[in-house]
């Protein structure tokens, strides 16, 4: 038995998330049929994360195990022959057979993109929110500071079925930065809530437009409580950007070693 590590990237415009859905194309659902083809049967894949609909991904983490003796390398490139245009295997290694793509996951890195302009830009529909007010980054920053450390996130958490359990998630890093008229939010953690990201992003665009204070932050994370803060920004300028694991869990016998974040 062999556990293989594949990373991935895709554009999320055209799916229903990572998870397998009943009436709706998922990304899971079009590379299993790639692994079936390739493969002959089609081993159970375990995701680094559950990305909603319409999010993108420059890094997303699967393992898998089987017994098919095919070379990694030419894995990879046959599953890029079946695979569609906008998805593609960037990677694909041989870990320990205790490794899991998701449950051995340190942290992840996202993205959110914003086309800051007056004009809309064709060539990021579905890529990048559509923002054309000004955007002071000074004061989105300062808002931003407030969520680095260990904080409850229920503010920042969508309401589902889903048990509630520890709400309280690490972050390391929440940035803003502009790149001509694209502004970027970078936020880093050890784990993140169902639309997390998306809901901070929207509450700090209320920031900017002066319906809130950088300063509030503080108040609305202790509030605990998600109608105080902002709306859920689109899905369309969301990436997962990096995947992070422990060097150690991906030590194979032979000692080779896969560098945390760079599959």
């Amino acid at each position: 038995m062999r556990n293989l590590l594949l990373t991935l990237c895709y554009d999320g415009a055209g799916y229903h998330g990572w998870q397998i859905q009943e009436n709706a194309l998922a990304v899971q659902q079009v590379l299993q049929e790639a692994i079936a083809k390739v493969l002959g049967d089609a081993p159970d894949i375990k995701g680094c994360s559950r990305t909603d609909t319409g999010v993108h991904a420059h890094q997303f983490c699967v393992s898998m195990k089987t017994e098919h003796p095919i070379p990694c390398q030419r894995l990879q490139a046959a599953l890029n022959h079946f695979l569609p245009a906008d998805m593609a295997v960037l990677s694909c290694r041989e870990v320990p057979l205790s490794f899991h793509a998701r449950y051995s996951c340190r942290g992840k890195e996202y993205e959110y993109r914003i086309w800051n302009h007056p004009v809309r830009s064709p060539f990021l529909r579905d890529r990048a929110l559509h923002y054309w007010y000004p955007l002071d980054l000074q004061k989105m920053n300062r808002a931003a500071a407030y969520f680095v450390g260990s904080h409850d996130f229920s503010s920042f958490c969508t309401t589902d079925t889903r048990e509630r359990g520890d709400m309280t998630r690490t972050l390391t890093a929440s940035s803003w930065r502009r790149e001509g008229d694209l502004v970027l939010y970078t936020v880093a953690g050890d784990g993140f809530l169902y639309n997390m990201v998306r809901i901070l992003v929207g509450t700090m665009l209320r920031v900017a437009q002066g319906k809130m204070q950088p300063d509030d932050m503080p108040a609305i994370l202790q509030a605990k409580d998600r109608r105080v803060a902002g709306p859920t920004a689109p899905a369309c300028g969301l990436y997962l950007n990096r995947v992070f694991y422990d060097p150690a869990d991906l030590v194979l016998p032979t000692g080779q070693t896969l560098e945390a974040g760079k599959e």
